[in-house]
């Protein structure tokens, strides 16, 4: 990831950690829950696969923007971004979605699920996501706030 992408994505991690109403319980998001981890995993295949794989590997070339300036589905597996964020903006950007907390003029095509999953929904897909890291993504990833 180049820094301008990186900088332009910026002011979208920030307003995302900082989202009202967002599930703070970090405890409620885990992945050795076997009952949680199951229901993520089939909310995951209904809502999630089409874009970002069925075994998290994202699309081609996730880093690289499209001839339309959006960039395509990162993978949620260890390789991709995904556990470089805490619980809470995981689950803010995936119950908002990216435009509700990109600067202005970003387009993306990630659309918030909130009015399709409950929370505790989105808590399971994002439960079973973390299932699929290795134990020591898993451990960085808890300690990021």
């Amino acid at each position: 990831m180049n820094i301008r992408m990186m900088m332009s994505l910026m002011p979208l991690l920030v307003a995302a950690c900082s989202q009202s109403g967002a599930a703070t319980d970090t405890g409620r998001f885990d992945a050795g829950n076997s009952a949680l981890v199951t229901q993520g995993r089939e909310l995951y295949a209904v809502h999630c696969a089409s874009c970002h794989g069925s075994n998290l590997e994202g699309e081609a070339n996730w880093r690289q923007r499209r001839d339309n300036g959006r960039l395509p589905a990162p993978p949620h597996d260890a390789t991709g971004h995904t556990w470089h964020h805490s619980d809470e903006t995981l689950f803010n950007i995936t119950k908002y979605g990216t435009a509700a907390f990109a600067p202005d003029g970003y387009e993306t095509d990630m659309i918030g699920f909130g009015d399709v999953m409950s929370d505790e929904d989105i808590i399971a897909t994002l439960a079973f996501i973390k299932s699929q890291w290795p134990e020591d993504i898993r451990e960085i990833q808890s300690g990021i706030e």
